[in-house]
């Protein structure tokens, strides 16, 4: 109650600008967008409530404007060789992701819900259904909403949201909504937020037990765990910097005999934005880590570094180089966990289209050329070089290590193609494709074969 107490006050005080009539649709007389997502790849955070939900007015103009609906299916082939992951030597699975939303806003203010629906499953898969893979019809997200806004005064929207959540946070690195991935992480708590993407700065606070996937069972949540985090956004610098500070909380509580309890706490900070008007941009995302994990004394750190250039081309082409890097354990005898623990945060498009590389044990420089030839196609390109940062840890996903470090430390290297293309309003396509070159800690470890995957996806969406 304090918490609301607080935010609420602090909506009343700022200035005003232009305040959503909603947390997740700003109304057609609003023209001030205060968020602009980062350069950065995957860095953006999907819309709220869901990007492919709209009012019914969208299809008919004498429909009640009051209702949000949405439906989005996806459908990707993959072809898949010497997946490091799993071991599987080659797969060609189908993988089927389907979603549609239903949410309710203003008819009875300041009351407001949402609900989605997912089914996620895949077919012809030699490696065995997994939480990442399979979620058959479940619940995504089902909240009530108490959503104040202009009604009360407040120069700020101030909202409410509890149930089943799911959606992105910062940089999506440390929570997030997964886009690639064929399930998503959800949420069960609750947030209290002021302010919103229309408004030059944010305030928000939630608590939630992270929903565990039990692919063909009913998803429920971790009674384990609970996941706090305080996050802001100031936006009054924009375009220089856009400053995002944030606070996690990951408190791990077993039950087991003798189990070790988890709490984990990450302050960070993320600031990105243009450099005048030289075409120059950039992107920083420092987090530090303490605190007890299992036992163990926790002392971790990552850092996400980019600097980008855009250059006056009508694809607007831009190239970027970046290093992402997150601390690895460097003595696992001295009682201290240098590993950073990536909590929640997405992989595949910040670490590599192959999976293979989790925020966690890393140094990877990377560039990336980048370009729209139209407004309805990108192409991108990725270079990618990834060593441990620390030679005795793990490479988390292919569960190798060497605790002598006499195996090396360079890890391989990732190229990574993309292409997306939308057919219509309604349709689009991608087609991806990355191949690893293994390096010598690789080939000092185990089998070191080349590492292919190639997919075609379609999403529909109305």
């Amino acid at each position: 109650m304090a918490i609301a107490i607080a935010l609420a006050s602090a909506a009343r005080a700022q200035p005003n600008s232009q305040p959503s009539a909603s947390t997740t649709q700003p109304t057609k007389a609003q023209t001030t967008q205060w968020y602009r997502p980062s350069r950065a790849q995957s860095a953006g955070r999907t819309a709220e409530p869901v990007d492919y939900a709209h009012p019914l007015t969208v299809w008919d103009p004498a429909a009640p404007d009051w209702m949000l609906m949405g439906i989005e299916q996806r459908t990707r082939f993959e072809i898949f060789d010497d997946n490091y992951d799993n071991g599987v030597p080659r797969d060609e699975p189908f993988s089927l992701r389907s979603r549609a939303f239903l949410g309710v806003r203003e008819l009875i203010d300041p009351l407001r819900f949402g609900f989605e629906f997912q089914d996620s499953r895949q077919f012809n898969a030699t490696a065995p259904p997994e939480r990442n893979t399979v979620d058959e019809n479940d619940i995504l997200q089902a909240y009530a909403e108490l959503y104040f806004g202009e009604s009360l005064g407040l120069s700020q929207p101030l909202s409410f949201q509890f149930g089943r959540l799911a959606n992105d946070y910062i940089d999506r690195r440390l929570r997030s909504r997964n886009g690639f991935r064929n399930t998503c992480n959800a949420f069960d708590g609750f947030r209290i937020r002021a302010g919103n993407r229309e408004t030059p700065w944010e305030l928000e606070f939630f608590a939630v037990q992270p929903v565990d996937i039990r692919t063909v069972q009913p998803n429920r949540s971790n009674e384990e765990q609970w996941f706090y985090g305080v996050v802001g956004a100031w936006r009054g610098f924009a375009p220089l910097a856009w400053i995002e500070p944030y606070y996690f909380i990951l408190d791990e509580d077993n039950k087991g005999w003798n189990a070790e309890d988890a709490d984990l706490h990450t302050p960070g900070v993320h600031v990105y934005g243009d450099i005048g008007s030289s075409g120059f941009d950039y992107d920083l995302d420092v987090a530090f880590q303490y605190g007890n994990n299992l036992g163990l004394s926790q002392r971790a750190f990552a850092t996400h570094a980019e600097i980008g250039y855009t250059f006056a081309h009508p694809w607007h082409p831009r190239v970027a180089f970046w290093v992402n890097y997150a601390s690895g354990d460097r003595d696992p005898n001295d009682g201290i966990d240098n590993t950073f623990d990536r909590l929640f945060g997405s992989s595949n498009g910040h670490y590599g289209f192959l999976d293979y590389f989790i925020w966690s044990n890393m140094i990877q420089p990377s560039v990336q050329l980048s370009a729209s030839p139209t407004k309805s196609t990108r192409l991108n390109s990725i270079y990618r070089t990834v060593w441990l940062a620390s030679d005795t840890d793990a490479w988390a996903r292919a569960d190798r290590q060497d605790p002598t470090g006499q195996s090396g430390d360079f890890v391989g290297t990732e190229i990574d193609l993309f292409m997306h293309h939308d057919i219509s309003q309604h349709l689009s396509i991608e087609i991806g494709y990355a191949h690893f070159f293994p390096g010598a800690f690789v080939r000092n470890t185990g089998d070191s074969p080349d590492s292919d995957r190639f997919y075609v996806q379609t999403i529909l969406r109305f």
